[in-house]
């Protein structure tokens, strides 16, 4: 159950009480797509990381180690020893970027697997029936994701079809919860809005799945390479049609900027592999900007990688250290980045949080929003 507590403009202060905890909105989701961070960085790091919910991926987890194996290991949370929340993603964006080939018919996808050429079939209850033997705490309804940008007849079409398959997954999720042998029979499903960058497509879509009363909406098919104020336009286009008292999810976003914009306009969940990705390649973020940490400005810098960071690598290492991880190819370099962006990045939600407790989000983000964006000075 969501519970607004605070509001200012469009952005939002709220919970969300799940089964496997209390989860505080606006949230970072960590992500973790088979089941561990990129980076060495365990769930037992995570909780000290301030990680409140992990995001693990359907597809993934199908293929390897096969959903039927985390079932018999107990779920999820019991294989990773994760005891807070986790959502799992349905699985669609990954079989219409990853398969080698595919072909969507209207009981679902037909493809390749991107390892091993498998041929494999996914539809909606294919998608909620791997999701219940994961166990997670939220499932994701399992949409088309259409390549952006599409022509506006295909989306529309697209668009009817992912409202069908949200039927068929609500049915088939309704019908797993009530079984005896169902590790989560409370599980809860979130719907995903489609539409391209079509924002009448957007607003009928959204008001087709709100009708079907779900435990959350996101927004999908964005920041796919769209212009950043293309993706807020949306955002603001569809968020007066989205439920006041459900939580509201923008899928795969995105930079600390974007998340600042984005809980502006009203986005309550992000989830982005941006922070592990960019920290494996050296690049962090600080309260000052964006840094590269194998510049040669750091070879006898002694100071952590954020004077304002209090995390587990800005508490014992040097910037110096650090580069020299990087230069010389050792992985401890890429765990220290890792752990400081998403420390960072469950931090700046925080802050987030406090700001809109205290009525001054207004002024959080002006002072924020573009310095967070730009090359750090420091």
């Amino acid at each position: 159950m969501y519970t607004l507590l605070k509001q200012e403009g469009a952005a939002r202060r709220g919970e969300f009480r799940t089964v496997h905890g209390t989860i505080q909105t606006p949230v970072f989701m960590n992500v973790g797509t088979s089941a561990a961070i990129k980076g060495a960085v365990s769930s037992i790091d995570l909780e000290n990381l301030k990680c409140q919910v992990e995001l693990c991926n359907t597809y993934h987890l199908h293929i390897r180690p096969g959903d039927d194996v985390i079932y018999k290991m107990g779920g999820l949370h019991k294989f990773m020893n994760w005891h807070r929340p986790i959502l799992t993603d349905s699985g669609g964006f990954q079989v219409f970027s990853l398969a080698k080939l595919r072909k969507i018919k209207e009981e679902g996808v037909y493809f390749q697997s991107h390892l091993d050429g498998k041929r494999i079939f996914m539809g909606p209850e294919e998608s909620m029936r791997i999701q219940s033997h994961l166990a997670s705490t939220i499932a994701m309804a399992f949409d088309e994701c259409v390549e952006n940008p599409a022509p506006k007849s295909y989306s529309k079409s697209s668009c009817d079809r992912t409202v069908r398959w949200l039927r068929r997954s609500k049915a088939e999720l309704s019908r797993l919860n009530s079984r005896e042998d169902t590790l989560n029979p409370n599980q809860l499903l979130f719907a995903i809005n489609q539409g391209c960058t079509f924002e009448d497509l957007r607003i009928e879509h959204m008001k087709q799945i709100v009708d079907l009363d779900l435990d959350g909406y996101a927004i999908g098919g964005l920041a796919v390479g769209e212009p950043t104020e293309v993706m807020y336009s949306v955002i603001e286009a569809v968020e007066p049609f989205m439920p006041k008292d459900k939580p509201r999810y923008l899928m795969g976003v995105g930079t600390p900027s974007n998340i600042i914009e984005a809980v502006w306009r009203g986005v309550d969940f992000f989830d982005c592999v941006m922070p592990s990705r960019n920290a494996r390649h050296a690049t962090v973020f600080t309260w000052n900007g964006i840094m590269h940490l194998t510049n040669s400005r750091y070879t006898l810098d002694e100071r952590p990688i954020d004077t304002e960071c209090d995390c587990p690598t800005c508490r014992n290492f040097s910037r110096s250290y650090i580069r020299h991880l990087f230069k010389s190819g050792e992985q401890l370099g890429g765990r220290l980045a890792v752990q400081h962006n998403l420390y960072f990045y469950n931090t700046l939600n925080e802050r987030i949080r406090e700001a809109l407790d205290l009525g001054r989000f207004s002024e959080f983000r002006e002072k924020y929003s573009e310095r967070l964006a730009k090359m750090s000075d420091d």
